[in-house]
């Protein structure tokens, strides 16, 4: 992954399998945003392959990865909702771009992303009038409008007060379990990838590629490079090796 000259990551190769919530974690400036992008088809990689179901992404016609790109939800961090739309429209927009499917059908299908995230009822609100946590959730719904395969999440507790976020993961937990989607997490969170991360990788910002893979609260006890074990233990207790050697 590049920007012109400057390598953002490099030798970056993972697998994601289907149903599966996977996070892509590491600190600032490491490359995860980057990573996303290039997932969702908002940019083609410096070197390399991305596949879905054995398909070369960026190697398809225009038109193939179009198609492709409609089985895919994303969560953008701020939400992106329309602020001039109420949020039943905000959800409406990719059913009637992408479907032919009457009005009243739109609406029904509306009702239930609606009432997926617990926001029913709401889709008269506008969203300057519902708090952030609603907000995210009403993203959330019209991520799912189209019944994506894959749903893409970037820094979806961003924002959020410690409540809010934690019933945005027990959502997403649940929409995953319940639909069988797959879920791409960015984060940085640490009680977001500890309580509903199933695999992981974790992009190195100095060594600019991978540095530790799999289960995040298998790494945050076993990984063998500190920079990993130093993120997925922050706020623990020194044990008491640590804390003799403190003045």
């Amino acid at each position: 992954m590049a920007y012109d000259h400057f390598v953002i990551q490099r030798d970056i190769n993972f697998e994601v399998r289907r149903g599966e919530i996977f996070i892509v974690m590491g600190g600032s400036g490491c490359g995860k945003s980057t990573l996303l992008r290039h997932l969702i088809g908002l940019k083609s990689p410096a070197g390399g392959r991305v596949f879905f179901d054995d398909k070369d992404l960026w190697a398809l016609p225009a038109r193939e990865r179009d198609t492709m790109l409609l089985k895919m939800g994303i969560l953008y961090q701020s939400g992106a909702l329309w602020s001039s739309m109420t949020l039943a429209e905000n959800i409406a927009l990719p059913l009637t771009a992408h479907t032919r499917l009457k009005p009243a059908e739109i609406g029904d299908l509306v009702a239930l992303k609606l009432s997926l995230v617990g926001l029913a009822g709401f889709g008269d609100y506008y969203p300057e009038e519902i708090s952030g946590g609603m907000q995210k959730r009403a993203a959330l719904a019209r991520a799912l409008a189209l019944d994506p395969e894959i749903l893409f999440f970037d820094e979806p507790s961003a924002g959020l007060d410690p409540i809010s976020a934690r019933r945005l993961d027990e959502l997403i937990l649940h929409l995953s379990e319940s639909l069988g989607c797959t879920a791409i997490i960015v984060t940085h969170d640490l009680a977001s990838i500890l309580e509903i991360g199933g695999n992981s990788i974790f992009l190195d910002a100095e060594s600019k590629t991978i540095v530790a893979r799999g289960p995040p609260l298998w790494l945050r006890d076993h990984a063998e490079h500190p920079t990993v074990r130093d993120f997925l233990k922050r706020g623990q207790p020194l044990d008491a090796s640590q804390s003799s050697n403190r003045p």
